[in-house]
């Protein structure tokens, strides 16, 4: 199960990342300058933001073997029309329908996690499927530059767009809920739903209360603290999905074959970056450690590192530079792993796990918007400079680091509003 939501998020970022290897292709071909181009390269994060929270709650009501053909079979037609672009608006228009279908992927992913694993196991299982998202972006920059030298850039969002429905028909096929697995024997199922169950209850082993309501989530400081923690990761790491091949390109003088090889090296050490930091957290935990305590520590020890992107602006030499990026880029992913553990770690219930991620992530995409249009407009207004943009993502990652350390509290089943004030404010 959670090798398909590998699979649907290297797409996931194939697809989004496709646009940002063809930006130069696309500016030539249309006349767009830095700021139309940083636009349309924005555009995809406005739906994607806005349709979090929909997508949450439908996968929390559908499931995700619905919300997951459903989310996927469009973003793949969307990618696919994108070939038919003839200008800004156009390519405007691809984007914004994009980010609706696209939006449904991990408020689903996480749900998988909570139906099939159990806390000690979450964090590792959110970095497999997490890592499909730099496993994308890294596979973009060769793939997608091989099909636009052989093919043009047309062809790039045709055949990207194509992979996804052939995962859909894959996913339909193969993904049941647990309870209804044929490979799921009754003893491993039930020994799976007793650990779910035993997280919801209180410390003296009655049921934690009655569940707060969707919107109600919104008044525990717990759930801030992860929306503007994750907005913070993603200030950053979004710069390296849309911004950092053209600035490879514009700043560093790279090549296509160069952008294509060695542009890939922050990508590829993300990978396994992200997988360390869901090992270390889950086995912290497993060590005897606080759920608390193991979260936190590589919450906030991968924001603190990751904010070395801000020395890549100003070295020389270019293999120092790409090394810093990929210490920062492995670092975000590092970090990933818990951030994404985190909504089935402290939703009240099974049925609010999708939920909560929709929540958290919305609030992370809005750095999407922010990061990639801010840069286009600094592009323009410092001569082509991508100091400030670098200097920036570099705050947010400490800013970040700080949310997670002094802002978020417990990490834990969030209780009930009516319980005790004493446990009703330990969020």
């Amino acid at each position: 199960m959670i090798t398909l939501c590998f699979l649907a998020c290297t797409i996931n970022y194939v697809d989004r990342a496709n646009l940002a290897v063809a930006a130069p292709y696309l500016q030539r071909a249309f006349g767009l300058n830095a700021a139309a181009m940083g636009l349309i390269l924005s555009g995809f994060f406005w739906t994607y933001a806005a349709m979090q929270m929909p997508w949450g709650w439908f996968a929390d009501k559908a499931g995700p073997r619905t919300s997951l053909t459903i989310a996927v079979g469009w973003w793949s037609v969307f990618t696919a029309s994108t070939a038919a672009a003839g200008g800004f608006f156009s390519l405007e228009a691809s984007r914004l329908l994009l980010g609706v279908g696209e939006a449904g992927a991990y408020s689903s992913f996480t749900r998988v996690v909570a139906d099939w694993f159990p806390r000690r196991e979450r964090s590792f299982a959110s970095s497999i499927y997490d890592s499909g998202s730099r496993t994308g972006a890294v596979l973009a920059l060769p793939v997608v530059a091989l099909i636009i030298g052989v093919w043009g850039w047309r062809a790039s969002f045709l055949i990207t767009g194509a992979l996804g429905l052939i995962w859909v028909g894959f996913w339909l096929k193969m993904y049941r809920d647990p309870e209804r697995h044929p490979a799921v024997t009754p003893q491993a199922l039930a020994g799976l739903q007793a650990e779910i169950l035993a997280e919801r209850r209180g410390p003296d082993g009655a049921p934690a209360g009655s569940a707060p309501s969707w919107g109600s989530l919104f008044r525990y400081r717990t759930i801030w603290a992860m929306m503007i923690g994750f907005f913070c990761l993603n200030f950053a790491i979004f710069f390296f999905i849309t911004w950092f091949p053209s600035y490879l390109v514009q700043a560093r003088g790279f090549s296509l074959t160069q952008l294509g090889t060695l542009g890939t090296l922050p990508g590829v050490l993300a990978i396994p970056g992200g997988w360390c930091g869901g090992w270390a957290s889950d086995r912290l935990y497993r060590r005897g450690w606080s759920l608390t305590a193991a979260r936190k520590t590589c919450l906030v020890g991968g924001m603190l590192l990751s904010s070395v992107i801000v020395l890549s602006a100003f070295v020389a030499n270019i293999y120092i530079c790409l090394g810093l990026f990929a210490v920062s880029y492995a670092s975000l992913a590092f970090t990933g792993a818990s951030v994404w553990a985190l909504p089935a770690d402290v939703a009240p219930t099974r049925a609010h796990v999708a939920s909560i991620g929709g929540i958290q992530n919305f609030a992370a995409n809005l750095a999407g918007i922010v990061i990639s249009t801010f840069t286009g407009f600094m592009l323009m207004l410092t001569s082509g400079s991508f100091v400030v943009p670098l200097v920036a993502a570099g705050i947010a990652c400490i800013v970040g680091a700080a949310v997670y350390l002094f802002m978020l509290g417990d990490i834990k089943p969030l209780p009930a509003l009516n319980a005790p004030k004493a446990h009703a404010t330990a969020p």
